[in-house]
């Protein structure tokens, strides 16, 4: 068995499983920590590499496309740091992480793994069920369902519209479009046989999501998990099941708009006033939105 055990985390591989445990580290990003531990099987692995720095290094895992539905979900949609197939290697473990990338190598020679796309998911996803806390509203998904039920701040077509609940034989896929600049972001459920025409704020399909955090964070385990149970990708006879690209980068215009900068930190207010945000998550926000100026 080889394994690597450092600050940011222990990865431990037995020729047949590379176990993937995040650190307990403060440096660790979060998402990790929520992701927990991950087990992938060598059939997904298509490749790994050392990339040395000038204190300690990278380990860096690449599964195989369409191995993962959290990689094939989250690509292009979080930070670096947030990626639980990298792993910061300190400077005293330099060698053993050489030697850890050898293994994995020749076992994928040894059991001939393909490096081309996968035709099924061989990663089951994040646990459920899986609770995504955005703008305006709070969406719920048990692996059957997914019920959206609207906040105070919801306009009034989707407050009429009333809670939805959507089944997941139903949906065809679904759109995950991140907050850019000042701008909000969404998920939109693409539900068989209905249109959508309306902007994400009006569209009861649609969940707003404003951009923090911890909204990314569970945004990223909701979406993956959802994408494991849709069809794979490598279905000709069904549509994407993830159907928006990597968002494209902020416009300019939008940084230095100072009413949209209000109405945010006005959200934020409401957010706290509301009992919704506790304090410290307040803080971290309103700095957040601070520094995309």
């Amino acid at each position: 068995m080889a394994e690597v055990m450092v600050r940011d985390g222990t990865w431990t591989f037995d020729g047949e499983i590379l176990r993937i445990v995040p650190g307990h580290d403060r440096g660790v990003h979060k998402l990790r920590q929520l992701l927990g531990e991950v087990a992938v099987p060598l059939a997904a692995v298509g490749g790994i590499a050392y990339e040395p720095g000038k204190k300690g290094g990278r380990l860096r895992l690449r599964l195989r496309e369409g191995a993962d539905p959290f990689t094939r979900a989250t690509r292009g949609r979080i930070a670096d740091t947030a990626d639980p197939y990298q792993l910061v290697i300190d400077a005293d473990r330099t060698g053993v992480a050489e030697y850890f990338v050898d293994e994995v190598r020749n076992a994928l020679v040894i059991e001939q793994v393909p490096d081309g796309p996968s035709d099924r998911y061989l990663l089951p996803g994040p646990q459920l069920p899986v609770t995504l806390p955005g703008g305006d509203g709070t969406a719920t998904f048990d692996g059957e369902s997914i019920r959206v039920e609207w906040n105070w701040s919801v306009e009034s077509v989707k407050k009429s519209a009333g809670p939805q609940l959507f089944a997941l034989r139903d949906l065809t896929g679904v759109d995950w479009t991140p907050s850019a600049g000042l701008e909000n972001g969404h998920l939109r459920f693409h539900v068989r046989g209905s249109a959508h025409k309306l902007a994400p704020k009006h569209d009861p399909y649609c969940l707003v999501l404003w951009g923090w955090e911890k909204e990314t964070r569970m945004a990223a385990l909701f979406v993956a998990a959802l994408v494991a149970r849709l069809p794979h990708p490598s279905d000709a006879s069904q549509p994407p099941a993830l159907e928006a690209a990597a968002p494209a980068a902020p416009a300019p215009s939008g940084d230095g708009d100072p009413d949209a900068l209000l109405r945010r930190l006005r959200e934020l207010g409401e957010l706290r006033r509301d009992g919704v945000l506790t304090e410290e998550e307040f803080i971290t926000a309103k700095q957040a939105l601070l520094r995309r100026l």
